[in-house]
């Protein structure tokens, strides 16, 4: 298990973000209920980003609280981890999340062109498109013990 104050994103999360995966995204409604979502995102060096729309509750959740929770997960869900072992493929980011305006959608392409194979993105008369820069502050990732007779059977830290 890894806990990080602060973290620079570990060898397991930046394998599970640089493949396909499933993102949830978790925000806090104003009565403290969560509300989650499942979004697209990518990773920018140690943080992630993904698109979304002004006016959608979980933009109007991160504008008024940043403090967000990201559970990803590796697909599919039998992918071997990052080490190759049979162990979990998951981790969760806590973190803040940053929103600037992306005027002319062109992250939301760029979203597309990764997740989507290029496909165009369905029109969107007069929506206000934001760029969300979750930057993180904890980490974690599961850890299991890897069974004595397995190839390389050193569990990574890093």
């Amino acid at each position: 298990m890894t806990h990080l104050d602060y973290p620079i994103l570990n060898k397991a999360v930046r394998h599970i973000l640089d493949g396909p995966h499933l993102s949830v995204l978790a925000t806090t409604d104003r009565d403290g209920k969560p509300q989650t979502s499942v979004i697209f995102v990518k990773r920018d060096g140690d943080d992630i980003l993904f698109s979304t729309i002004k006016g959608r509750r979980k933009t109007i959740n991160m504008s008024r609280d940043p403090r967000v929770n990201l559970l990803i997960h590796g697909l599919p869900v039998d992918r071997p981890n990052y080490a190759g072992a049979g162990g979990p493929n998951y981790a969760t980011i806590s973190g803040t999340a940053e929103l600037t305006d992306d005027p002319n959608g062109a992250f939301h392409q760029e979203m597309y062109d990764i997740h989507m194979g290029g496909a165009t993105p369905p029109p969107e008369p007069g929506v206000q498109r934001v760029i969300v820069r979750i930057v993180p502050r904890r980490i974690y990732v599961p850890t299991f013990p890897v069974p004595s007779n397995a190839a390389g059977s050193a569990t990574p830290t890093g």
